[in-house]
């Protein structure tokens, strides 16, 4: 039996990152927040990084990437594409 988690601090919206998660009131992507944290910024660095967040966001998109690991690691690497086509 698998129980579902609620993400209160996640929602989806068409007209902001073309329906990725994002963090609920804010324009920032899951997969912004998780790009630095792979680079090894703690929660707390996160915090100071993004001013506009509560820890209890960050906590919270952490969260929703553990468990949608694939798709927020896919879009970070097609983000990566984008960014090295546009700098050639």
């Amino acid at each position: 039996m698998s129980t579902e988690v609620v993400h209160p601090y996640i929602t989806f919206r068409e007209d902001i990152g073309g329906g990725s998660p994002i963090i609920v009131g804010t324009r920032t992507r899951v997969s912004n927040l998780v790009a630095y944290h792979k680079l090894g910024l703690s929660p707390e660095e996160l915090a100071r990084e993004f001013p506009h967040l509560t820890l209890s966001q960050i906590y919270d998109a952490l969260s929703y990437y553990y468990e949608h690991r694939e798709e927020i690691d896919r879009e970070i690497d097609e983000d990566s594409e984008d960014s090295i086509k546009k700098s050639l």
